[in-house]
């Protein structure tokens, strides 16, 4: 996805450079090329951050069970 978001860039920029003005080629980068661009990968992006969520919640379940069974273990010693 990424090489595809370089290319777009390219694109986008030679776009830019053909322009009349600084202004307009400034315009045209950022509306054609950045923003759009952003909101892309970003929504690309979900699912990927929904797994780092999930998998970072289940590490998170496991240590509270091992801790909790360590402090039963300790209170079974006693």
């Amino acid at each position: 996805m990424h090489i595809v978001a370089i290319a777009w860039i390219y694109v986008v920029l030679m776009m830019s450079i053909t322009e009349h003005s600084v202004i307009a080629g400034i315009m045209t980068f950022l509306l054609y090329g950045v923003l759009p661009l952003s909101i892309i990968l970003y929504l690309m992006g979900a699912p990927r951050r929904k797994r780092n969520r999930a998998k970072a919640e289940k590490l998170l379940l496991e240590e509270a069970a091992a801790a909790r069974q360590a402090e039963d273990v300790k209170s079974e010693d006693r």
